[in-house]
């Protein structure tokens, strides 16, 4: 049986949907906003150095506002993210251990303390129960939490969220491992480091065997 989810069964700490739409429809910018907002943007890259007035560079502040906006598609949503399906087994106790895993997942994110982009791969896990979702939607739900403003920690809690309240399953674990350019492009310009964080729910949080089996098909030591 499929089943379609309510937009407001689950919320984040700010209260942010996290799933479907996270507003009440998609982003509304008006043509005039845009305009404006590139007009800002050709002032700062003027007095940063930029020859705004060339052939190459007349159109880049419009350009680099509609691909900000573009990279920011998160918080429109994402209403294919609505449907479950009955799990394959007839009972939880028939499923046995058997994990769900995805990955790698490209993402691709901005940083909320430098607008700078942070980005790499994500593995998904989960043990279904009673509800599944459909592989893709695993990639759709990273890709729904990193395409904002944000921090590393929380795209990974948000996903753990997201995939526990639409499935109900048994545990979740979440891997994501980027580089930030916020520390490769300016401060310590640190350009061979690695940020790794994990997530576990459920069965993972409890289970060392479990966590050890996902990690090693995400390719990393157990």
């Amino acid at each position: 049986m499929v089943t379609r989810l309510h937009l407001d069964e689950v919320r984040d700490s700010e209260g942010v949907a996290l799933r479907g739409t996270p507003e009440p429809g998609p982003r509304q910018i008006p043509e005039a906003q845009f305009r404006r907002f590139e007009g800002y943007m050709a002032e700062i890259f003027a007095a940063f150095g930029m020859e705004v007035a060339s052939p190459a560079t007349a159109d880049t502040p419009r350009r680099f506002v509609r691909a900000l906006f573009d990279a920011t598609q998160g918080y429109d949503g994402d209403p294919k993210l609505l449907t479950t399906f009955d799990a394959e087994c007839v009972a939880a106790s028939d499923c046995g251990l058997s994990q769900v895993i995805e990955g790698p997942i490209r993402f691709y994110a901005l940083c909320e303390h430098h607008a700078l982009p942070f980005h790499g791969r994500a593995f998904v896990a989960y043990l279904p129960d009673e509800r599944i979702i459909g592989i893709s939607k695993l990639t759709r739900l990273v890709r729904l939490f990193a395409r904002r403003f944000t921090v590393q920690e929380r795209v990974g809690q948000q996903i753990a969220s997201a995939l526990d309240a639409a499935v109900a399953p048994r545990g979740v674990a979440v891997y994501l491992e980027a580089h930030h350019l916020c520390t490769e492009m300016r401060g310590v310009r640190e350009d061979a480091t690695l940020t790794r964080t994990t997530v576990w729910r459920g069965a993972y949080d409890a289970d060392p065997a479990l966590r050890a089996e996902f990690l090693a098909a995400c390719g990393l030591p157990r």
